[in-house]
């Protein structure tokens, strides 16, 4: 099956970091304005998840949601999870590090979307 998000190398390696400080993480990306239209990372627990929030899968072990609203219009896109130097203006964890994780995106093939890995919903946890 074709995942929905993936991650780069460096992503990863910026992940495992934060696991070993912060113990488990989740991912979110509300599609605000701003920062809001990246991927923001968060200690489990301390980011709650809502109804109108879809799982898309996971990286690192970390589950990666996104608003409802905001997948409607990446549904065609595979997202890559990627990081860069700089300092976003958010609460996600790899801030302090002096770095940011950004989306790269590329839109599936029709195969591709044939075959796409089923989303999660909340209350199917």
């Amino acid at each position: 099956m074709t995942s929905r998000v993936l991650v780069t190398p460096e992503a990863a390696a910026v992940i495992e970091q934060l696991k070993e400080k912060h113990g488990p993480l989740l991912f979110h990306q509300s599609g605000g304005c701003c920062d809001g239209s990246s991927p923001m990372c968060f200690e489990q627990g301390d980011f709650r998840v809502g109804s109108n929030d879809v799982c898309l899968g996971a990286i690192c072990d970390s589950p990666f949601w996104m608003s409802q609203d905001q997948f409607a219009y990446w549904q065609h896109t595979q997202l890559t999870v990627d990081v860069t130097p700089g300092r976003g203006a958010s609460f996600s964890l790899e801030i302090p590090l002096g770095l940011r994780f950004l989306i790269r995106s590329r839109i599936f093939t029709d195969a591709e979307l044939n075959d796409l890995v089923p989303l999660v919903y909340l209350d199917e946890d």
